[in-house]
């Protein structure tokens, strides 16, 4: 596992947690996996010269 990847389920994880306790997981999960890859990309942008 990438550690890319650890950084978008947690965001899942976090955005479930969030959209449970509003009563609507499911788009807490969508706004996670959003948040997760902006983050990734923002974090491990890898340019290839």
């Amino acid at each position: 596992m990438k550690k890319e990847d650890i950084l978008i389920y947690a965001c899942v994880i976090i955005g479930a947690g969030i959209g449970l306790s509003f009563d609507h997981a499911i788009p807490g999960v969508l706004i996670g996996l959003g948040i997760g890859y902006l983050l990734k990309t923002l974090f491990f942008n890898q340019k290839s010269e």
